[in-house]
């Protein structure tokens, strides 16, 4: 680990090695800079990040080429409606020596990448509640405790509802991040056709370590963050909730409920990390509402009033903004 003589040096470091990390995954990832932007705050301030768009948008690839980069143990689970927890955590098996000896699933890793997460039954969803929230695992009463970092970047498929079971609110509210990925843009998708159907053959370079991102994690949250800023964070998630004080006429009318105080923290989190990246020593409100839409997009639902006037969540938070 590097020996900054300051936070001051090392949040200049930091910003240098987000360029580096963008730069490279750039060389594999065309376009899409603000969704790599938004998944690598989400590493930086130890949160998990849920993917949505549709298939072919590069999703996989995209958290494949960032394990690579950040030089970290990856495993990839295809979620599908016969998964059983032991698929994800591992079990128990006897042994030759008549001996149960316990067999790490593929969660033993740093970045675990839950493909299409809609599509196993809670069950096993709930197997993976644990391991986002505790950083650990159950299995046979036993607990085992994860590797450090660790992430679950989580992909689903927004257009097809047969034979998925919707995420339940709970463990919606433990992603930092929902991001949306959106078709690429006409001279994009050229480049991306023209990169994969050729030979062109890109090795990444690592660019930082487990260790590194653990300090940077710790460096994040020892950013100064001024009162009004932080006030203005939790003013924003207490103004999503329907008939408080904060709420306006506007929410009351259309949103059922709103963002629970795990909202208030990434967002506080999320603006000092990007505040870090743009090479600011101290978060302001600028930064609050710039992560604002991953954070409070998934955390906040709309009554039937505003389905009925196509309403989307994105417009509300803008109104609320």
């Amino acid at each position: 680990m590097e020996n900054y003589k300051n936070d001051v040096e090392a949040l200049e470091a930091f910003a240098k090695v987000n360029k580096e990390l963008e730069l490279a995954i750039a060389q594999i990832i065309v376009g899409q800079q603000e969704v790599v932007r938004q998944v690598l705050i989400s590493i930086f301030c130890d949160g998990h990040s849920l993917l949505v768009g549709v298939p072919g948008l590069a999703k996989t690839l995209m958290v494949n080429t960032i394990a690579q980069v950040l030089d970290l143990s990856f495993n990839r689970i295809q979620f599908t409606p016969d998964l059983m927890p032991s698929d994800i955590l591992g079990a128990e098996i006897l042994n030759e020596n008549r001996q149960f000896k316990f067999n790490r699933g593929p969660i033993f890793s740093n970045i675990i990448l839950a493909d299409e997460i809609n599509r196993t039954p809670p069950k096993t969803q709930s197997a993976l509640l644990e391991a986002m929230q505790e950083r650990s695992v159950t299995v046979g009463g036993v607990k085992h405790k994860l590797d450090l970092p660790f992430f679950v970047l989580a992909t689903q498929n927004p257009i097809e509802q047969e034979g998925t079971y919707p995420l339940p609110e709970a463990q919606l509210d433990r992603f930092m991040f929902n991001i949306i990925l959106d078709y690429p843009s006409f001279k994009e998708e050229v480049e991306v056709v023209k990169n994969t159907t050729s030979t062109k053959n890109i090795q990444l370079q690592k660019v930082i370590s487990a260790q590194q991102i653990l300090y940077f994690q710790q460096l994040i949250r020892k950013i100064p963050i001024a009162d009004n800023v932080l006030e203005y964070a939790v003013k924003l998630a207490s103004k999503t909730r329907p008939n408080t004080n904060e709420s306006t006429e506007y929410v009351n009318q259309y949103i059922t409920w709103g963002a629970g105080p795990r909202a208030s923290q990434y967002l506080v989190l999320g603006a000092k990390c990007h505040a870090a990246i743009h090479g600011k020593y101290s978060p302001d409100i600028e930064d609050v509402k710039a992560v604002a839409l991953p954070v409070l997009r998934h955390r906040i639902f709309k009554n039937y009033k505003a389905e009925a006037e196509g309403l989307s969540i994105e417009s509300i938070i803008e109104k609320i903004l």
